[in-house]
C-alpha cells in the first residue's frame, strides 16, 4: 500500500499521496509508483517536470539576487520581459506588472481598471461585471468576483455584492442545447445587464476567454467574443481577460483569446507563465491604460514577493523552452488527437454529456442521464470518485465544477505528452467513468 502523508499538512487534514519526485509527465510516490500526470498538476505544467536548465537558471538568480524590491530591475526580470516581448505579448499589451500568483494578478488588474476610470474623471465606474461560472482567485475580492459557490461556503455573508451575468454554456443554454442563437442570447443578456446597472457605474468586464476548470473547458459560441468586445467599446468598459489557466499555449494558441479576432485592454496570466517551476503571475495592459494611471500620479502597488528574481528566472527559461521546442504548436496538434480519442470513447456513453475544450485543455461532463442532462446529486461526489479511481490506476485527472456545475473531469497534461500517453489517459478515464457510473 502506498505511504500516505501524516504531517500537519494541509490545513484541512486529509490523507494524500506522498510525491517524492517528478520527471517528464510522471509523478513518483514514496513507494515508487509512477503516476501519469494527465492534469499537469492543477493545469499548470506545460514543459513537463524536472527540466535541469530551468533549475539552473533559478539557482543562478537566487545566488545573484536573492531578493530585490519589485520595482527595481534585475537580470532575471529583464530576461523575463525580453522573453515576453520576443515571442508572446502583442504590441498592444506592453505595460507589464509581475505578481507572485494568479489571484494577486487578477486583483491587480481589477484595481487598474478602477484606477483608470478614476484617472479619467469617472470615479463612479467601480463595478466589475463577472460571470456565473468562473474562478478568479482566492482573495476576498477575487472570491467575490468568482462564480464558484463551492469556494464561497462560509464566506457568503462577508463577500462584496456581485454583478454577475451568465457564462456561455452551449450544452445547457436556456434556448436549448447548442442552440444556433446561443451566442446572441448571451450577448443580449450582457447588454441588458449593463443597461440595467448603468454603464456609468461599470469599470470592466472580467472573464475567462475559455472557462477553465470551474466550467470544464467551456468554449463560447463563435460570435460571442467579437460582440462582447464591441459592447465594451460602446459603453466604455475595459475588457479584462483572465488567462491564468489558459495562457501561454494551453489551448493551442499563445493566448486563448486569440481564437477570436479581439484584444483585451488588460490580460492576466499565471500558471503556464512558469509552468509550475515557480509561483508567478502577470498583468499586461494597453499603453492607454498604463499611461492614464501613471499621468494621474496613481500607484500600482506591488506585493513583497512580486517579480521575485528566482521566479522571473524560471518563467523566462520556461517561455524560451516553449518557443524553441514549438510547444504551443504541439499543444494544438496533440490536443486535436486527444480530443478525437475522447470523442471515440465517450460520444455514445450514457453518462457523459459531452467532450469539450481546445488544445490541451479538455473536459468531460458526467451526467446521470445523457438525454435529459440530469446531474447526479452533489453528495454522490461523482467526479471525485472518478478522479480517485483513475489515480488508483496510475493516472491523475483534475476534478472541476463549482458545486452548481458538477461532475466535470478536466484533462490538461504537459505539452510534451506523447501518443502512448494519450491512449493510456483515454483508456483509464473510460474505465474510471464506467466503474463509478455502473
Amino acid at each position: 500500500m502506498e505511504q500516505q502523508t501524516r504531517v500537519n499538512w494541509p490545513f484541512l487534514r486529509r490523507e494524500s499521496p506522498e510525491i517524492q519526485r517528478a520527471e517528464g509527465v510522471y509523478l513518483y510516490t514514496s513507494g515508487g509508483k509512477a503516476i501519469l500526470d494527465a492534469a499537469g498538476g492543477a493545469i499548470v505544467s506545460n514543459i513537463g517536470h524536472g527540466r535541469a536548465r530551468v533549475a539552473q537558471r533559478v539557482a543562478e538568480a537566487t545566488a545573484d539576487c536573492t531578493y530585490v524590491v519589485p520595482p527595481w530591475t534585475t537580470p532575471s526580470r529583464q530576461a523575463l520581459v525580453e522573453a515576453l516581448e520576443a515571442n508572446w505579448l502583442p504590441e498592444g499589451l506592453r505595460r507589464i506588472h509581475i505578481t507572485s500568483g494568479g489571484s494577486e494578478a487578477v486583483e491587480a488588474a481589477v484595481k487598474m481598471a478602477i484606477q483608470y476610470h478614476a484617472a479619467r474623471g469617472e470615479p463612479g465606474r467601480r463595478q466589475i461585471i463577472s460571470r456565473s461560472v468562473s474562478y478568479h482567485g482566492t482573495t476576498m475580492a477575487t472570491t467575490s468576483l468568482s462564480g464558484h459557490p463551492a469556494r464561497k461556503r462560509g464566506l457568503e455573508h462577508a463577500l462584496c455584492a456581485e454583478f454577475i451575468v451568465p457564462t456561455p454554456y452551449p450544452l445547457r443554454c436556456p434556448l436549448g442545447s447548442h442552440h444556433p442563437d446561443a451566442g446572441r442570447f448571451y450577448i443580449e443578456n450582457l447588454r441588458n445587464a449593463i443597461l440595467s446597472e448603468g454603464p456609468e457605474n461599470i469599470a470592466a468586464l472580467l472573464a475567462e476567454p475559455i472557462t477553465g476548470s470551474s466550467g470544464g473547458a467551456l468554449v463560447p459560441p463563435d460570435d460571442y467574443w467579437v460582440a462582447v468586445r464591441d459592447i465594451c467599446d460602446e459603453f466604455g468598459l475595459l475588457l479584462i481577460l483572465d488567462e491564468v489557466m489558459t495562457g501561454f499555449g494551453r489551448t493551442g494558441k499563445p493566448f486563448a483569446y486569440q481564437h477570436w479576432d479581439i484584444e483585451p485592454d488588460i490580460l492576466v496570466s499565471g500558471k503556464g507563465l512558469a509552468g509550475g517551476y515557480a509561483p508567478i503571475g502577470g498583468v499586461y495592459a494597453s499603453e492607454t491604460v498604463g499611461s492614464t494611471i501613471q499621468k494621474a500620479g496613481m500607484n500600482v502597488m506591488f506585493h513583497t514577493f512580486g517579480a521575485h528574481p528566482a521566479a522571473c528566472a524560471a518563467a523566462a527559461e520556461v517561455l524560451n523552452i516553449m518557443a524553441e521546442e514549438q510547444l504551443v504548436e504541439q499543444a494544438a496538434r496533440k490536443g486535436q488527437r486527444l480530443k478525437r480519442l475522447m470523442h471515440e470513447a465517450f460520444d455514445q456513453h450514457p453518462h457523459v454529456a459531452e467532450v469539450r475544450g481546445r488544445g490541451l485543455l479538455l473536459a468531460i461532463e458526467v451526467v446521470k442521464n445523457r438525454e435529459t442532462l440530469e446531474t447526479y446529486p452533489e453528495q454522490h461526489a461523482v467526479s471525485d470518485r472518478i478522479v480517485g479511481k483513475a489515480l488508483g490506476k496510475g493516472v491523475f485527472f483534475y476534478g472541476g465544477g463549482t458545486g452548481d456545475v458538477r461532475d466535470i473531469v478536466c484533462i490538461g497534461p504537459a505539452f510534451i505528452i506523447e501518443e502512448p500517453h494519450l491512449q493510456t489517459m483515454t483508456e483509464i478515464l473510460l474505465e474510471a467513468v464506467n466503474e463509478v457510473t455502473a
